[in-house]
């Protein structure tokens, strides 16, 4: 008897774990978000890249980690301090585990580098949100390709 219930211990547990992940990802996903990974280590060439979603509220893109417990953004990247530097197909081990039509995005935001990655589909509207920025806070490389 006891076996059974630690086993229907560890199944609770188990669905309960699952159903923060989904009330997590119903909550923070919805309109407005786009799968978006981030770079969020530079140590190794190709490596620091972790999934996640990007989503758009008002002056802000906020990113979410994929699997996290966590409601808040990791990220915020404003609008207003973020430049993109240039793009890039991924290369090396970044081509591993990103899928064939991505795009990395190398910006400065607010004078520190990020680097993003996206669908080719997605980095159309990203540049828009970002074009409705103020005057001059548009890379000009990414606005004559």
């Amino acid at each position: 008897m006891l076996v059974l219930e630690w086993i229907g211990v560890g199944v609770l547990i188990l669905l309960a774990f699952v159903a923060v992940l989904f009330v997590r990802r119903a909550l923070v996903a919805g309109a407005g978000t786009i799968k978006l990974n981030l770079r969020v280590s530079t140590m190794l060439d190709g490596r620091g890249w972790s999934p996640g979603f990007g989503r758009f509220v008002g002056d802000e893109l906020r990113w979410y980690r994929m699997f996290s417990f966590a409601i808040r953004p990791k990220r915020v990247l404003s609008r207003h301090g973020l430049v993109v530097e240039r793009r890039r197909p991924p290369e090396g081990q970044e081509r591993l585990t990103m899928p064939t039509d991505w795009v990395i995005l190398r910006c400065l935001s607010h004078h520190a580098p990020v680097e993003i990655a996206m669908a080719k589909s997605t980095v159309t509207g990203f540049m828009s949100w970002l074009e409705a920025a103020p005057p001059g806070a548009v890379s000009p490389f990414l606005a004559t390709h």
